[in-house]
């Protein structure tokens, strides 16, 4: 054996007796952040905690603070032991679950001043600390749809106040947006008016999970083929009318000056007699 693999051999279980500690444990929320919840439902965080074979969890502590402030003030949320699968939090509406690799905090009824930064603190058998944080915040409805053009490049802007994961359609006289008619950007916000010259309602509709609003914008009228063919239906009717009744006249004006021939020849044959 030469002396490479005689110190591996020898300085391996080295590493294994040492404590880890800090280096050997960590923690992260598994939660995409910020994490939106609507009032009055429930808020989960879960976490995944990622030890060493000699690692040990001896106690989970969920904690909030709010997310601005110069002085924010910390409250505890839970605290649990690393043995107990579950416990109760320092509220009813919170509880707390903790398994080999995972810890998961469940709050119901959630409000607006639940809204913040969580943190979640694992301490390890020697006292050592890991912490991961994750911003939550509340479920927004839409608010204040607004639609802006410009006109030098035909182009329509959708714009939305506050709401959460807006998402945004076109219409234009409520029907859907056709390539023909436009092109929608990928995020939904503008639409490039292919139609020329540009008129009608083109509406912008913008909802999320709790709603949603619109606004529209109304160009000049459009003279549609429709309206033309209305405008030509109704002067070949007129124009129909006019001559019938111009024929209906001439008749009249016609029998009515025969009637009168005949009366001045009765007239005449009479004096005759």
């Amino acid at each position: 054996m030469d002396l490479q693999n005689f110190l591996c051999w020898r300085v391996a279980p080295l590493f294994l007796l040492m404590p880890c500690g800090l280096h050997c444990m960590s923690v992260h929320i598994i939660n995409v952040e910020p994490v939106h919840v609507i009032p009055g439902s429930s808020l989960v965080l879960r976490a995944r905690i990622d030890r060493g074979p000699l690692e040990a969890v001896s106690m989970v502590t969920w904690e909030r603070e709010p997310e601005t402030g110069s002085d924010p003030v910390r409250v505890t949320l839970a605290t649990c032991p690393g043995r107990s699968s579950r416990c109760a939090g320092s509220r009813p509406n919170v509880r707390v679950s903790v398994e080999q690799q995972e810890v998961t905090l469940e709050m119901s009824g959630y409000s607006r001043e639940d809204s913040g930064v969580y943190a979640v603190t694992v301490t390890d058998h020697s006292g050592a600390n890991v912490t991961a944080h994750c911003i939550v915040r509340e479920y927004e409805a839409v608010h204040h749809v607004t639609v802006s053009i410009n006109v030098s490049h035909s182009v329509l802007v959708c714009g939305e106040a506050w709401g959460t994961e807006p998402r945004f359609s076109w219409f234009y006289e409520r029907a859907a947006i056709s390539q023909t008619l436009g092109r929608v950007s990928q995020d939904g916000t503008t639409l490039f008016v292919m139609k020329t010259p540009m008129c009608g309602h083109f509406t912008c509709t913008v909802s999320n999970k709790l709603g949603y609003s619109s606004a529209t914008y109304t160009a000049a009228p459009c003279e549609t083929q429709g309206r033309g063919m209305t405008a030509a239906v109704a002067v070949c009717l007129v124009s129909v009318l006019l001559v019938c009744a111009g024929a209906l006249a001439f008749l009249l004006w016609r029998k009515r000056r025969r009637n009168n021939r005949g009366e001045r020849l009765h007239e005449h044959l009479d004096d005759t007699f």
